[in-house]
């Protein structure tokens, strides 16, 4: 069976731990050159090391996405690797970003409105809201000038427009407009050839779906009486629905929100 993106560069922010690393393992799986991003780069080389060991090709690239000019950057860096399909008349290889995925994200929660600190609610805005702004300028100004346009996959959350919890007040504004901001340029850029679409994962086998203080084992036991699924999603299975909508099988989902909760918010 042919890989969904042989031949395919994909850039991928947030990559080095959860949800992101499970994005960038599934895309360098099925065939995609990864460009990884996060501001750690210790993480990022793991992810790195754990694509090349299953016979993959990943380039980290430590970056904060908060800023237009290492956003830019990430972009340059994935036209930059090599590319096969595409080289100009004396034989260079020109190359092209066919799939971006923007992971990164903070939470700075847990406590009411009122008592959130300043910091915690700028840094949120600039990672969450900010970043991805500013990361969808940088990837479509790249991707409007390739024949092949390209796909790009925005990882919001269940907290925003599907739903809230006590002391996600701010983070649940920021992934609301996450949302908002995907929808409005997929509909900006649909005819440019940019393919614009969002995933909200719900509970999900990452650190930020633990409580405070609470354990894995008493997460899986709160998940079983608290979800209709009766279990909290595996990183893979968000990665699945990311690699959907990046992929040519989802080639008529335009500005589309893919909830992935367990059955949460049905």
């Amino acid at each position: 069976m042919p890989y969904r993106f042989s031949g395919r560069t994909a850039l991928v922010t947030g990559a080095g731990s959860g949800i992101g690393r499970a994005v960038a393992l599934a895309l360098a799986a099925e065939g995609a050159r990864v460009v990884v991003a996060g501001r750690r780069p210790e993480p990022l080389t793991e992810t790195v090391r754990l694509i090349e060991e299953q016979g993959g090709q990943a380039l980290a690239v430590p970056a904060d996405v908060s800023r237009a000019a290492d956003a830019e950057a990430l972009v340059r860096a994935a036209v930059d690797l090599p590319h096969p399909r595409l080289r100009s008349g004396g034989g260079t290889p020109i190359g092209s970003l066919d799939v971006a995925v923007n992971n990164a994200g903070v939470f700075r929660g847990g406590r009411p409105l009122a008592d959130l600190p300043e910091d915690d609610w700028h840094e949120q805005l600039a990672i969450n809201v900010t970043g991805v702004h500013l990361a969808l300028q940088a990837q479509i100004r790249q991707m409007r000038t390739q024949p092949a346009g390209g796909a790009i996959v925005n990882v919001s959350s269940t907290f925003g427009r599907h739903a809230s919890s006590p002391g996600a007040a701010a983070y649940s504004a920021t992934k609301a407009a996450v949302t908002a901001l995907s929808r409005g340029a997929a509909l900006d850029h649909i005819r440019d050839g940019v393919r614009i679409n969002v995933v909200s994962p719900g509970a999900t086998d990452t650190s930020m779906s633990l409580r405070p203080g609470e354990t894995e084992r008493q997460r899986t036991e709160r998940a079983r009486t608290t979800l209709p699924l009766g279990r909290i999603a595996a990183t893979q299975e968000v990665a699945a629905a990311v690699l959907y909508l990046a992929s040519d099988d989802a080639a008529a989902v335009v500005g589309t929100d893919l909830v992935v909760d367990s059955g949460a918010t049905a």
